[in-house]
């Protein structure tokens, strides 16, 4: 009788001492630089998406982005779509991770030993892996059929990145990013990089938006000029 006494006593001493069981989520904005140019990774909802490039240059080098997956000390890339080569879409990574108070290190045999410092951790109102869902045509609202062919927009506590990709044919039809601020309704992005259009970079947008039964509005010009409504949906 007196053994559940004992078992949750030394659960308490080791608790005390600062050792508990492994963390399991990671999530939030991380950045780099080396010789490759700035590098601005965010981990939301079990997707992560990772771009190099260089702002005062206005040069976008890749980007990749996929699932992934922690557990304890490692943690597993799942590869959707990668600019640097299409055949890297579908390949599995592993690194090892450690966390430190500045950020986290990852650590594979093929991408060797990388140190990021952590930006934000992913815990406001809009952070999370959006996909399109819907766009509003004149004053009706035209829902988009899901298939493999998918426009995703990754956002952490104060950074974004949107992809549009296929997976199943390992196609990359565009890439942009940089950092938002979401508050009293206003969404307004600070555009760092574009794949399509270097011009762009340096630009800031701003947006209405609302999240309405789990889905985001999102209102204004895009960075064309031209008026858009579109409605995103959390990816499950």
């Amino acid at each position: 009788m007196k053994k559940p006494v004992i078992l949750s006593f030394l659960l308490l001493v080791l608790l005390s001492a600062g050792i508990s069981q492994p963390a399991t989520s990671l999530q939030g904005a991380f950045a780099m630089q080396n010789n490759e140019g700035d590098h601005a990774m965010i981990m939301q909802d079990n997707y992560f998406m990772h771009a190099v490039y260089n702002v005062g240059s206005k040069e976008f080098k890749y980007s990749e982005g996929g699932m992934y997956t922690v557990s304890g000390d490692s943690v597993i890339q799942h590869i959707e779509f990668s600019t640097r080569a299409s055949e890297l879409a579908g390949e599995r990574r592993a690194y090892r991770l450690e966390r430190n108070s500045s950020g986290i290190t990852l650590s594979g045999k093929k991408t060797g030993y990388q140190s990021w410092s952590s930006i934000d951790e992913g815990n406001t109102a809009l952070a999370g892996n959006w996909r399109i869902t819907g766009r509003k045509e004149g004053d009706s609202i035209r829902q988009m059929q899901r298939g493999a062919r998918k426009t995703l927009k990754i956002l952490s506590g104060s950074r974004f990145q949107w992809a549009a990709i296929n997976p199943e044919t390992k196609e990359f039809f565009g890439t942009g990013g940089g950092t938002y601020t979401f508050t009293n309704g206003r969404y307004t992005e600070l555009i760092e990089f574009f794949s399509r259009d270097s011009s762009r970079v340096g630009a800031s947008l701003t947006f209405k938006g609302e999240i309405k039964n789990n889905q985001w509005h999102h209102s204004g010009n895009s960075s064309t000029g031209n008026p858009i409504y579109e409605i995103w949906s959390r990816e499950q």
